[in-house]
Protein backbone atom coordinates (compact mmCIF):
# COMPACT_ATOMS: atom_id res chain seq x y z
CA UNK A 1 0.00 0.00 0.00
CA UNK A 2 2.65 2.24 0.74
CA UNK A 3 4.12 2.38 -2.61
CA UNK A 4 0.52 3.15 -4.20
CA UNK A 5 -0.01 5.74 -1.75
CA UNK A 6 3.76 7.58 -2.63
CA UNK A 7 2.79 7.28 -6.33
CA UNK A 8 -0.50 8.98 -5.75
CA UNK A 9 1.38 11.97 -3.79
CA UNK A 10 4.08 12.08 -6.86
CA UNK A 11 0.63 12.76 -9.08
CA UNK A 12 -0.38 15.74 -6.67
CA UNK A 13 3.10 17.19 -5.66
CA UNK A 14 3.37 18.98 -8.85
CA UNK A 15 0.16 21.12 -7.99
CA UNK A 16 1.47 22.05 -4.53
CA UNK A 17 4.70 22.92 -5.89
CA UNK A 18 3.77 25.39 -8.61
CA UNK A 19 2.40 27.36 -5.19
CA UNK A 20 5.37 27.24 -3.35
CA UNK A 21 4.78 23.84 -1.20
CA UNK A 22 4.75 20.09 -0.89
CA UNK A 23 3.84 17.18 0.64
CA UNK A 24 5.64 14.14 2.46
CA UNK A 25 4.46 11.25 3.04
CA UNK A 26 5.23 10.30 7.14
CA UNK A 27 3.47 7.25 7.71
CA UNK A 28 0.47 4.95 7.34
CA UNK A 29 -1.02 3.85 10.09
CA UNK A 30 -1.93 -0.19 10.66
CA UNK A 31 -5.87 1.37 10.43
CA UNK A 32 -5.32 2.67 7.14
CA UNK A 33 -4.89 6.29 7.79
CA UNK A 34 -2.37 7.99 5.96
CA UNK A 35 -0.13 10.86 7.30
CA UNK A 36 1.58 13.07 5.58
CA UNK A 37 2.93 16.48 6.26
CA UNK A 38 2.36 19.73 4.20
CA UNK A 39 5.88 21.38 3.62
CA UNK A 40 6.77 25.30 2.29
CA UNK A 41 3.96 27.43 1.47
CA UNK A 42 1.46 25.30 2.30
CA UNK A 43 2.89 24.70 6.01
CA UNK A 44 1.01 27.85 7.27
CA UNK A 45 -1.73 28.43 4.74
CA UNK A 46 -4.69 28.64 5.84
CA UNK A 47 -5.96 27.10 2.84
CA UNK A 48 -4.03 23.98 3.39
CA UNK A 49 -7.15 21.75 5.27
CA UNK A 50 -9.09 22.45 2.30
CA UNK A 51 -6.32 21.42 0.22
CA UNK A 52 -5.68 18.11 2.17
CA UNK A 53 -8.98 16.99 2.24
CA UNK A 54 -10.33 18.58 -1.14
CA UNK A 55 -7.17 17.44 -2.67
CA UNK A 56 -5.02 15.11 -1.52
CA UNK A 57 -7.45 12.68 0.50
CA UNK A 58 -9.74 12.66 -2.17
CA UNK A 59 -7.18 11.72 -4.71
CA UNK A 60 -5.46 9.13 -2.35
CA UNK A 61 -9.30 7.51 -1.32
CA UNK A 62 -10.10 6.92 -4.53
CA UNK A 63 -6.92 5.48 -6.02
CA UNK A 64 -5.41 3.84 -3.14
CA UNK A 65 -9.59 1.92 -1.65
CA UNK A 66 -7.65 0.52 1.36
CA UNK A 67 -6.64 3.94 2.53
CA UNK A 68 -9.20 5.56 5.28
CA UNK A 69 -8.27 8.46 5.89
CA UNK A 70 -5.43 11.29 4.81
CA UNK A 71 -4.18 13.43 8.44
CA UNK A 72 -1.49 16.21 8.79
CA UNK A 73 1.27 15.63 11.25
CA UNK A 74 3.69 18.55 11.98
Amino acid sequence: MREKVIKVLDKVRPALQADGGDVELVDITDNGIVQVRLTGACKGCPMSQITLKNGIERIVLKEVPEVKAVEAVN
